[in-house]
């Protein structure tokens, strides 16, 4: 009797096992798909439900996926309490888990948090070393990134990953045009292969420094890599071969694309206006909406810099209003100080004014800075000491305000007011920079 009694309970305690790691096995797969979702407050609630419900002891890798939800709703409250049970769990030294914690602290709290987590972390593996390394080049902390990126080197061989995060980081700065090919020179004799995302950062660089021939080799290694179909790329390479005056190689990088998106659009828009190709601008612009494919504020943008180089002032004010209305784009400082420029430069300079009084954004030193230089060109005197007075509030540092604001004064006679600027420049030590200009020359 004693035996055929043990039988059905032991069945019974295995079956609860099974049936609950099935559950979690269940919902783990559910929670990995909110997350990848970008649907982190179900992700959340999902994980609370999982706490909370399941007998069983939670998979280790669970925890990384609650915790990247609450990086991306910054929510660290919420991640301190999963840090706590990653504790009671004994999870907290796992690689993946401290990983996961790293990041929150650093995208939450502080780089400082994040860190010293990341020093007591006992066992770092190539995932850690990453996650505080991304995390300084996110910040635009370089250096601190170079720096660990040095240390590592000694304790854990870095991946792909880890130099996409250093050739990010560089490719934002500066100076760090050069430095960001250099890595990915460095990354080629490790052995190492660059991914979409390494390519999509040199490409920043290679904009940084006017590199063409660069940007054809990444071109010709993405197509022998099959990344080239990859859309985000495609208009990467439009903006690159743009910016360095290839217009023709832009273009053909477009009409290359069986789909194209509103980034890929707008990115040939922004190159041809940048080269004050207004008339090929617009007309893109015109098959954009044929094509049915909705604008953007950035595709705005574009349109009315085209409107501004080529001196379209009726055009420009025409689509800045079809931006709102037909659209539904609301006008950032940018699109106003668009606007103003073209009117400004068209002579309407009291319609300018009259703009930039009824902002309700933030008027900023561009469009002060466009009514102003035009005021010069038209003699305008009142709305130029309207402008020379608010520029010099917004950019007090900035000493070409106060050198065109005196050169008015100058021209119209009115030469103790200039003296007095001069004065003024002198007084705060300022100094007018002599002109530049630059010129890339590829063989």
């Amino acid at each position: 009797m004693y035996t055929q009694n043990r039988a059905p309970k032991n069945y019974k305690t295995m079956g609860s096992f099974s049936s609950n790691f099935l559950r979690l096995l269940s919902q783990t797969k559910l929670l990995t798909s909110h997350v990848n979702k970008g649907q982190h407050k179900q992700a959340l609630s999902l994980f609370h439900q999982i706490h909370s419900t399941l007998s069983l002891s939670l998979d280790p890798f669970v925890f990384p996926l609650a915790l990247k939800s609450c990086a991306a709703l910054n929510s660290p409250q919420l991640g301190a309490t999963i840090h706590a049970y990653t504790y009671k769990a004994a999870f907290a030294s796992n690689p993946f888990v401290a990983c996961a914690l790293v990041d929150m602290y650093g995208k939450c709290v502080s780089l400082t948090y994040a860190r010293q987590l990341f020093d007591e972390t006992p066992e770092r593996n190539v995932v850690v070393w990453n996650a505080m390394i991304s995390l300084y080049a996110r910040e635009n902390d370089i250096g601190s990134a170079l720096e660990l990126f040095r240390a590592m080197n000694v304790a854990v061989a870095p991946n792909s990953s880890t130099f996409n995060a250093i050739i990010a980081g560089l490719a934002e700065t500066e100076d760090g045009f050069s430095k960001a090919v250099s890595c990915y020179r460095e990354m080629g004799k490790m052995g190492l292969r660059p991914n979409l995302i390494t390519v999509l950062a040199l490409l920043r660089a290679c904009i940084g420094k006017a590199d063409l021939n660069l940007i054809e080799q990444i071109h010709g290694y993405s197509i022998r890599n099959d990344i080239d179909p990859d859309p985000q790329l495609r208009s990467g390479l439009i903006e690159a071969y743009g910016r360095c005056g290839c217009l023709e190689k832009a273009h053909q990088v477009f009409v290359s694309m069986r789909e194209r998106d509103v980034v890929a659009w707008s990115s040939l828009i922004s190159v041809y206006a940048l080269h004050g190709q207004a008339g090929p601008a617009l007309e893109v612009f015109k098959q954009m909406e044929k094509a049915n494919v909705k604008p953007d504020g950035i595709t705005f943008l574009g349109v009315l810099k085209a409107c501004s180089h080529a001196g379209l002032a009726d055009e420009a004010q025409m689509y800045f209003s079809r931006m709102r209305v037909r659209y539904g784009v609301e006008a950032n400082s940018d699109h106003y100080a668009c606007l103003i420029d073209v009117l400004s430069r068209a002579g309407r300079l009291h319609q300018a004014y009259d703009v930039i009084r009824k902002m309700p954004v933030k008027v900023t030193a561009k469009a002060w800075g466009a009514l102003l230089a035009s005021c010069r060109t038209y003699g305008e005197v009142e709305l130029a000491e309207i402008a020379g007075r608010a520029l010099f509030e917004v950019e007090p540092e900035n000493a070409a305000n106060f050198v065109i604001l005196a050169r008015i004064y100058a021209s119209n006679g009115r030469f103790e007011e200039a003296e007095r600027l001069r004065r003024e420049m002198i007084k705060r030590g300022m100094k007018s920079a002599p002109g530049s200009s630059w010129v890339v020359h590829q063989d």
